[in-house]
Order: structure tokens, then sequence, then C-alpha cells
């Protein structure tokens, strides 16, 4: 196996090139996202994460790779931007929307009937909704104003491209703020781990915040270091 990376690579260019490492990354706490224009030996040292380790875990998570999910990247990185636009649209926007409302009340349930014993609780449930509001109104601006204005970049009929260049670097703040949220709810819940106690509806909210972090990750790297890129 001829792995391509070293300690230099840029973390969003693994990421890039072979998606799925976003598994490894995400399980040592390292920002693949908002924060992936840092190399490797970098990211690992500042989340004090074993640089040998990090790369082994790569390295075996590289040969089992599936060859579709390395190809489905490529394409992103080969589409225009309406492409791209449409996509996220579709594939996470849509499907977080929906999320957010079906998650709530779950959310919101747990932290009532087991807040009390597990006080960290009652800080996810102030942390979620503080990301549902800022989630919902940050893709709202997006479809409605900063997507068509970053298009007509694409065409070339904008006609301000300091306003549009402005509105991208805009973005990535609200991603990261995004991002510092789910930061904080997988810190407060110690990697989602789950106390003796756990009901099913506790476990539930658990396993999809987790997954509602990975889908959100997903979401702002094909706009951080994809889509926005291209004009930057």
């Amino acid at each position: 196996m001829n792995f391509p990376f070293t300690e230099q690579s840029l973390v969003r260019d693994i990421v890039n090139d072979f998606p799925k490492s976003s598994d490894v990354f995400k399980r040592n706490r390292i920002d693949f996202c908002c924060g992936g224009n840092t190399p490797l030996v970098t990211a690992a040292t500042a989340n004090r994460v074993n640089l040998e380790s990090l790369i082994e875990e790569l390295k075996d998570l590289y040969e089992k790779k599936e060859n579709n999910e390395q190809n489905d990247m490529e394409v992103w990185m080969k589409s225009d931007s309406k492409a791209i636009i449409d996509h996220v649209i579709e594939r996470y926007h849509r499907p977080l929307e929906e999320e957010l409302g079906s998650l709530s009340p779950y959310v919101t349930k747990v932290a009532k009937v087991h807040g009390d014993r597990h006080p960290e609780l009652l800080r996810v449930y102030e942390l979620f909704y503080e990301l549902k509001k800022e989630l919902l109104e940050h893709t709202k601006k997006e479809e409605e104003f900063s997507f068509p204005l970053i298009l007509k970049l694409e065409d070339g009929s904008v006609e301000n491209r300091e306003e549009a260049l402005k509105e991208m670097a805009q973005l990535e703040k609200e991603h990261d703020a995004a991002g510092e949220i789910l930061r904080e709810i997988r810190s407060i819940t110690s990697d989602f781990e789950l106390p003796i106690d756990a009901c099913g509806t506790y476990r539930l909210v658990y396993k999809r915040l987790e997954d509602l972090e990975g889908e959100t990750f997903m979401h702002v790297h094909l706009e951080n270091n994809i889509l926005f890129p291209r004009y930057l």
C-alpha cells in the first residue's frame, strides 16, 4: 500500500482525497473543516494526540477504504459550484432542518428527566438550542443571499467582488461558531459516553447528536475546503 500522506499534509487535503479519514479526525477531536488548513503534525500536537498512532490509524483505514467513498469526493472536487450548492442544500440543509426539529423534543425530555442526576444534560440542552437557532438562520441566509452571490462570482455577473468575498469569510466565521458548540457538546458528554442509568431516549439523543456532528462537519467541509477556496 502506498500511503500518500505525510505529517506535513494538510488535514483538509487528507479529507478531500480520503473522506473516510474524517472518522479518525473526529475520534481524535481534530477539526478537519474549520481548522483544516493545518499540517497533520501541528493538529496532532495542538490536540495532544500521538502523531505516530494517528498516522497508523489513518494507514489502517486507508487500507480498508472503499473506492466509491473516494470517488464521491473526487466528483465534488471536479464539479461546478452550482452542482455543489445544489448538493449542499438537498443533502445537508433539508435533512438538517428536519433533524433539528425532530430531535428537539427528545433533547428537552432527557434534560428534564435526567438533568438532576446528570447536570451536564442541562448544558447540552442550552447548547443544542443555541446550535439549532444559529444553523437555521445560517442555512436560510445561505440559500437566500450567500449562495446566489457565489453563483454570480461563478458566471462573472457579480457587481461587487469584495462583497462576495467578505460574505464567504463571514460564512466561515459562522461555521467556526457552530463547530465550537459541537465541540463543547462532545466535551461535556465525554465523547457521548452513556451513564449506566441511560434510558432509551437518553441513548437516542447521544447517538443522534453525534450523527448531527458528523453530518455538520462534512457539510462545512464541502463549503470551507472545496467551494470557497475557488474564489478566496
